[in-house]
């Protein structure tokens, strides 16, 4: 075989492996890398994200019992000192509110000779409030010791209620339920509210 002969043969052979490394390439990406490349690297991605998913859910389960704790703190202090009534409804609350009001009124005044109830009137809430509240308008006749008792026994009470549009307007005479007419005494009207819990879950979004 002569040199001439040897380098065309080289060459060849060389251009041979080119060709078969090109079909080769061709076919990887043409069978192997769609049908198998690429979906385990789907696979992997989504194993890793799952894997990343599980550290957060055992790093929040680790701070569960934290987590308990505080709530169980809240929960204790909110029960000392409860700011919402314990009825779930509006409309029940606003059975709570008159039946407050009932009690301190005959507290403060037994068998209504010195105060009593002339009208309790529940209210709708016409603006929207970040916790819905139950309203009742309210007028008395009351001397003036037996209206403080009742404002005071209202205002300190658990949970929390509240006096708005409080107007008081002095009488000369009024009427006992005996109907027997008494010197002195007070007119007075105001509207009682309190505050109703929002549904567990729930997201008050407007301020009060």
């Amino acid at each position: 075989m002569t040199p001439g002969m040897t380098a065309v043969t080289a060459r060849e052979r060389w251009i041979a492996l080119g060709l078969l490394a090109g079909v080769l390439l061709v076919a990887y990406f043409a069978l192997i890398h769609a049908w198998w490349t690429v979906p385990m690297l789907e696979l992997q991605d989504r194993i890793d994200g799952l894997q990343e998913r599980d550290a957060r859910a055992r790093a929040t389960l680790a701070q569960a019992p934290e987590i308990r704790k505080r709530l169980a703190a809240v929960r204790e202090q909110a029960a000392r000192v409860p700011g919402f009534m314990a009825e779930s409804t509006t409309e029940q609350a606003t059975a709570g509110l008159i039946q407050r009001l009932d009690t301190a009124v005959l507290e403060a005044s037994p068998k209504n000779r010195s105060c009593a109830i002339q009208t309790r009137s529940p209210i709708t809430e016409p603006r929207k409030e970040r916790f819905p509240r139950a309203v009742v308008q309210v007028r008395l006749r009351c001397g003036t010791p037996e209206l403080a008792a009742v404002l005071h026994s209202l205002e300190s009470g658990s949970p929390r209620l509240f006096v708005d549009n409080l107007n008081i307007t002095a009488q000369r005479f009024y009427f006992t339920p005996e109907q027997a007419p008494t010197s002195g005494g007070l007119d007075v009207s105001f509207d009682l509210y309190g505050y109703v819990a929002p549904p567990a879950g729930g997201t008050p979004d407007a301020r009060r």
